[in-house]
């Protein structure tokens, strides 16, 4: 299995050195050329000149880039020059309806498309742990596990074109709701005067435990954001969900109410950080309204 890499962002540039070290990465591009020379001298694979050269002689694609309109102009630029029986799995975060617009595209050429988007942070990329949610044929998803599960130790096929997509916009939501009540609760413990490393550790081994608190708690704790899944993408994913929601008719509190502390984020500068910058917005309840005393509660 030869395979080529577009897209060497925070979680690409993990995902090719996995497949390197398979033995599966020949090939990498990125959108700044730079970012692709250094990778591929570190990794001793070539450098393409483009999305349309990197599919050349390959048995396999992966891309991993930012948005819809930035899949859609690789599926394009690389249409025209896949050939029958060549794989492209698309590990972005799109909509459902991109990856089958995608699929009919490459499907027209013969070539075989995967929507495979990811999650599990930029550890889990550096570590190969991804989960890894697919949709597309069956047998394509057979094709294609030895580059998958070079990437991630979970890989699930939930169905059809656009069933990848689909799973991890409800991860989306997930991270939404779960990402807002981490950040209020660590808010609450700073304003109780609690020490917030005991309340990670602690709560991270109860009923309370979850990812996001393991995680990302430390950098609410420490008030440095440094950017893992930033707030712009979710933003842009939870845009996504919403979208799907609103074609069954139906208005998710969770992502609204996320995507209100999002739009805040933005406009105070913050869309680059870690989405548990949210914790700022969260402080700040504490600073606008301090805690009446223990007492003004009455006998417990």
């Amino acid at each position: 299995m030869q395979a080529g890499f577009i897209g060497l962002g925070a979680m690409g540039s993990s995902m090719a050195r996995n497949l390197s070290k398979a033995g599966y990465l020949r090939r990498v591009w990125n959108r700044t050329p730079s970012t692709a020379a250094a990778l591929a001298a570190q990794l001793g694979c070539e450098v393409a000149s483009g999305p349309a050269a990197m599919v050349v002689g390959l048995d396999a694609v992966v891309v991993c880039v930012s948005a819809d309109q930035d899949v859609l102009a690789i599926i394009e630029a690389i249409a025209g020059v896949v050939t029958a029986g060549q794989l492209v799995i698309d590990c972005s975060t799109v909509s459902a309806d991109t990856a089958r617009l995608a699929a009919e595209r490459l499907g027209a050429r013969g070539a075989h498309f995967l929507d495979a988007p990811v999650s599990g942070g930029v550890e889990g990329a550096r570590a190969g742990t991804l989960a890894i949610m697919v949709g597309g044929d069956a047998q394509t998803v057979e094709l294609a596990m030895p580059v998958l599960s070079a990437m991630g130790s979970t890989v699930t096929h939930f169905g059809p074109t656009g069933a990848g997509q689909a799973a991890k916009a409800t991860n989306q939501i997930m991270v939404g709701g779960i990402i807002r009540a981490v950040g209020e609760a660590m808010a609450f413990a700073a304003a109780q005067g609690l020490p917030l490393d005991k309340v990670i550790g602690t709560l991270g081994r109860g009923a309370a435990a979850n990812w996001y608190l393991t995680h990302r708690g430390p950098y609410m704790a420490k008030g440095d954001y440094p950017a893992g899944f930033r707030v712009r993408l979710h933003d842009k994913d939870l845009k996504i969900c919403r979208a799907m929601a609103a074609k069954a008719g139906a208005r998710l509190p969770v992502v609204e109410e996320t995507l209100g502390d999002y739009a805040q984020l933005i406009a105070e500068g913050h869309g680059d950080e870690d989405i548990s910058s949210i914790f700022r917005l969260k402080s700040a309840l504490f600073a606008k309204s301090p805690a009446p005393p223990v007492e003004a509660f009455g006998p417990l």
